[in-house]
């Protein structure tokens, strides 16, 4: 960003932070819950057993994490999605309403399964994940989409395409900006909703298995979808995106990296956000990349969420 672009952008946040301007966010999609177990090193291939040094049980999910952001970060959130009517969807929605995230619309279905994950966290930050996505209607006739008028912005994940075709089909029709996570997914996943999509950034794995190869030139490819921006986060790469038919690039924040999971939820959930307030993309970007870069300092997907003030003064130090 430039100089210029700063301070617009610290602005324009720091009304948020104030309360002085409003920003309704709608995050549809899957949550999990996870269990953690954090290791020395990660199965290396094979039979093997390895010791844990720590485990615990969290909220996750890709769109859950993000609402989770959203809320951290100071902003009002709606979550959308599904889960059974089990001891698992009742913990996760019990987290959600401790953050302040607003689950009326966070069904669980009567025989219904949550969906559970198992996550490896190794010294280095880096995991490994097995996930079990649950088992609900997919059917997506009963979301209120009149509260879509509402909202700043919407984003949702791949996990549902019906739930998510009809929050973007509507979102579009009213002007709404959408912003889709772009996981991994079958290629016939983003043919259908990245026509929806104004703003799809994927993560180096989906869009290589979607585009055959992460590198620049496949987001410009992509740009035959009609979105306005296309992007995939690169970790410690930074971001690159495909925007008015140039390439642009967001450098990665330095920080001591103690786990990485849930720092691309985390960056969707504060793109969603920044671009719902009105921010232009590249502040937009700088603020996500700052905002995933201080969860990284702490273990969990959702521990070290900054609230915007403390991103703020991260962003002030380190641009």
């Amino acid at each position: 960003m430039s100089a210029s672009a700063d301070v617009a952008a610290l602005s324009a946040l720091a009304h948020i932070a104030s309360g002085e301007k409003a920003v309704h966010v709608i995050c549809l999609g899957l949550s999990a819950l996870d269990q953690v177990w954090r290791v020395d090193r990660p199965f290396a291939g094979g039979s093997e057993k390895i010791k844990a040094i720590e485990y615990g049980t969290l909220g996750g999910g890709m769109a859950a994490n993000a609402s989770i952001a959203v809320a951290k970060l100071g902003a009002s959130v709606a979550f959308w999605g599904r889960a059974g009517d089990d001891a698992a969807g009742h913990e996760m929605t019990s987290a959600f309403t401790a953050e302040g995230v607003d689950v009326e619309n966070f069904r669980l279905f009567p025989g219904g399964r949550s969906s559970v994950s198992g996550i490896i966290v190794d010294s280095s930050g880096e995991r490994q994940i097995v996930n079990f996505r649950g088992l609900f209607p997919e059917a997506a006739d009963w979301l209120p989409l009149q509260a879509v008028a509402q909202a700043s912005s919407v984003l949702a994940d791949p996990r549902w395409v019906e739930g998510a075709a009809t929050l973007f089909g509507d979102a579009r029709a009213r002007g709404i900006p959408t912003v889709l996570d772009g996981d991994m997914a079958d290629a016939e996943v983003f043919e259908r909703l990245l026509p929806l999509t104004d703003h799809a950034i994927f993560s180096e794995p989906a869009l290589t298995a979607f585009a055959s190869s992460a590198d620049d030139k496949s987001l410009a490819a992509l740009a035959r979808f009609g979105c306005r921006v296309v992007a995939v986060t690169r970790g410690e790469g930074g971001v690159s995106w495909y925007e008015d038919r140039r390439l642009h690039r967001q450098a990665a924040y330095a920080v001591e990296v103690v786990d990485t999971t849930g720092a691309g939820d985390v960056f969707h959930g504060a793109y969603a956000l920044a671009i719902g307030a009105g921010l232009e993309v590249r502040a937009a970007m700088a603020f996500s990349a700052a905002t995933a870069a201080m969860k990284c300092r702490h273990a969990g997907g959702r521990n070290g969420i900054p609230g915007i003030n403390e991103c703020l003064a991260f962003m002030r130090t380190t641009l």
